[in-house]
C-alpha cells in the first residue's frame, strides 16, 4: 500500500467539499488502484487528506490522467496559499485499519527518530487496544521514510473517544503507550469532527 498526504489551509469550504464529492462519484471509478482516502477540515480551517493507493505507481498513474489534472486545478482554487504532498511509500494499519463506519476521526503529525521501533510499538499495542479502547475502530500509521509521520485513529463516535480518554490501563500496556509518546515527539492534532470518508468501489 501507498498513502500520499495532502493538506493546506482552507479558502472555500463548500467548495472543497463539492469538488471532494465529484471526485469520488466522477473520477473515482477510473482511478486503478485506488483504496479509499480520509479527509477532513480541523477547526483553524486547515485540510488534511490521506488517500490510499495499492502501489505508488497506481499514485502517479492517477495524478497524470487528464481529468484529475483538471479536477486539481479546479480544487487547488479553494485554497489559501501552497498546498503539500507527502509520500508515505510503507504505510502499516493496526485493528483492521480505517473504517468509513468512524464518526470521528484523530489524525496526528510529527516526526519521529525511529520510526521502525515505533511501528513495532504500535503492532503491539494496537493488538490489545480494543480491550481497554472499545470506541476505537482501527487506525493506520504512515511516514515518509525521514521520520516525518501521520498516524490516524477511527472511532465510533467523539463523545465516547472523550469519555474513555482516561481509562485506566494494564501497567504493561501502559509502558507501550509511553514509549510511542516519546517517540512521536511533538505532535500536531488534527480532530475531523466530520470526517470524508471514501473507499473505492468494488
Amino acid at each position: 500500500m501507498f498513502v500520499q498526504v495532502i493538506q493546506g489551509k482552507v479558502s472555500d469550504e463548500r467548495q472543497l467539499r463539492r469538488c471532494m464529492d465529484r471526485w469520488a462519484e466522477e473520477l473515482q471509478p477510473g482511478a486503478t488502484g485506488y483504496l479509499g482516502s480520509t479527509s477532513g477540515i480541523r477547526e483553524d480551517g486547515t485540510f488534511i487528506l490521506l488517500v490510499r493507493f495499492e502501489s505508488h505507481e497506481d499514485a502517479v498513474r492517477n495524478s497524470e490522467r487528464p481529468e484529475q489534472g483538471a479536477w486539481w486545478a479546479e480544487t487547488e482554487q479553494c485554497f489559501d496559499g501552497p498546498v503539500s504532498f507527502m509520500d508515505c511509500p510503507d504505510p502499516m494499519e493496526w485493528l483492521g485499519g480505517g473504517s468509513d463506519d468512524a464518526g470521528f476521526v484523530q489524525i496526528m503529525e510529527g516526526h519521529t527518530t525511529d520510526s521502525d521501533r515505533l511501528r513495532e510499538l504500535l503492532t503491539q499495542s494496537g493488538d490489545r487496544l480494543h480491550s481497554v479502547r472499545p470506541e476505537i475502530i482501527g487506525g493506520m500509521f504512515a511516514s515518509n521514510g525521514d521520520g516525518d509521520y501521520v498516524e490516524a485513529v477511527y472511532f465510533t463516535n467523539e463523545s465516547e473517544a472523550r469519555e474513555h480518554e482516561k481509562v485506566t490501563v494494564p501497567d504493561d500496556l501502559r509502558s507501550l503507550f509511553e514509549e510511542e509518546g516519546r517517540l512521536m515527539g511533538e505532535i500536531d492534532y488534527f480532530d475531523l469532527h466530520e470526517p470524508m470518508l471514501v473507499s473505492a468501489q468494488r
